[in-house]
């Protein structure tokens, strides 16, 4: 029994997409396609040189062209920032006397403890202090 090439094309194709869900790699999903690519020329009846350059070149271009903006999208910070990091730079109204010994804030609707960033200052009930970090449960302020 004699197998197309294009059949031989699919199966190299499904033997790179089947690593590429194991490990994560996408040049991988890269290759694969232009194997892919590589089976419709062979079914078109193109000759086994022109496959294997469709083939090269289908995945030299989706490797050039896709692996650089997708590394650049995974680099970029995230645009809303959540959790902890979300109150980061927001104001707070103080509740109780806040110093480096401790107090409260209402912070986000919460009421939360909270410790001044400079151990010589204080804050007075009322005021609207600015949250630099979170320490545990703790809004450090200032």
């Amino acid at each position: 029994m004699d197998i197309d090439a294009w059949v031989w094309w699919l199966i190299a194709a499904a033997g790179l997409g089947i690593p590429l869900v194991i490990t994560a790699m996408p040049e991988l999903g890269m290759l694969s396609a232009g194997a892919v690519a590589a089976a419709v020329t062979a079914a078109l009846g193109g000759d086994i040189v022109l496959q294997v350059i469709v083939f090269a070149a289908v995945s030299v271009a989706l490797i050039a062209v896709v692996r650089p903006i997708a590394s650049r999208h995974r680099a970029q910070q995230p645009q809303h920032a959540t959790g902890i990091e979300a109150l980061k730079g927001r104001q707070a109204v103080v509740l109780e006397r806040v110093d480096s010994d401790g107090g409260r804030v209402k912070l986000a609707g919460e009421i939360w403890t909270a410790r001044a960033l400079d151990a010589g200052q204080s804050y007075e009930v009322g005021r609207h202090v600015d949250v630099v970090d979170i320490d545990g449960a703790t809004a450090v302020v200032m």
